[in-house]
């Protein structure tokens, strides 16, 4: 028969040369980690899903939830502006790749917001903020131009979709019921200004350039936004890998390649904006172009 032996236990055999906090930190960091990436995926198909949404449906989604949109002009002088915005977007649309059955619509908003935005549906808004700043109709034409490029390549509704896949994902991990969601849908879902990806801005950026240059024959004052932005925000000191935006030197400088790339040279001729365009105020407000 064996001997039976009963030795000592060592002092703390069972205690983890690790501190627990750390083991813990480490888990919830490897589970953070895994959920970001889950949800950036999510997004991305959610984005590429929602491209392939007939227009029209964005149409009638867009027609559901348009009370954030300006209100009709009030007076003579909007009403003209409204209908000379409508009518550059007309003919910048006719030197642009876009599909018959997807209309552009443009509202004019008398606020002094420097800004124009493109959403669901071919709505784009201009404010007359932004008119104030530039100097001719040429340079309005690359805000027009650059909006409409945002429509014609489904952008609104890919950050939509993106945005929404997103809220999703958070409501399923957070318990957050679906009355959040709708109340995101319809008070965020039509953001008055829609982020879009660096990507997504340099797309527009370029169809706006070759607009312009099927327009007028040149991209002269095709800058003239950006540069009035460069000169109001000075440049910011992160990385530009971390920008959504392409920073405005960025931007200048790409349009100026295109210029020289074009012939542009000299002083190319320009169209000066009506004087019923010009509000006569100083321009107030947030700058930014979507």
């Amino acid at each position: 028969m064996a001997d039976y032996e009963n030795p000592e236990i060592p002092e703390g055999i069972n205690v983890s040369p690790t501190h627990p906090l750390k083991d813990f930190a480490l888990l919830v960091a490897g589970i953070s980690t895994l959920l970001v990436v889950g949800v950036l995926i999510l997004s991305l198909l959610a984005g590429q899903l929602t491209r392939h949404i007939p227009f029209a449906h964005e149409q009638a989604l867009a027609a559901s939830l348009d009370r954030w949109l300006p209100a009709a002009p009030e007076t003579p002088v909007q009403q003209q502006r409204q209908q000379y915005l409508q009518s550059l977007a007309d003919r910048l649309t006719a030197a642009m790749d876009i599909p018959a059955d997807m209309p552009i619509t443009v509202h004019y908003a008398p606020a002094g917001t420097v800004n124009a935005m493109a959403t669901l549906g071919g709505h784009i808004v201009v404010f007359q903020g932004l008119i104030d700043t530039l100097p001719n109709e040429n340079a309005l034409a690359m805000v027009v131009a650059h909006e409409i490029a945002h429509v014609r390549h489904r952008h609104p509704i890919v950050a939509m979709g993106r945005g929404f896949a997103v809220m999703l994902a958070l409501s399923s991990l957070t318990g957050i019921g679906d009355g959040s969601l709708q109340r995101w849908l319809v008070g965020v879902g039509m953001l008055p200004v829609l982020s879009f990806s660096r990507h997504q801005e340099e797309e527009a950026d370029d169809a706006a350039l070759h607009a312009m240059l099927r327009r007028y024959g040149h991209v002269g004052e095709a800058a003239a936004f950006f540069e009035h932005i460069a000169r109001q925000q000075p440049a910011a000191g992160g990385l530009p890998i971390f920008d959504t935006h392409p920073g405005h030197a960025e931007r200048i400088a790409r349009i100026r390649d295109f210029a020289a790339r074009h012939g542009d040279a000299g002083n190319p001729p320009v169209i000066p904006l009506p004087e019923f365009m010009k509000d006569g105020k100083a321009a107030a407000g947030a700058a930014g172009a979507g």
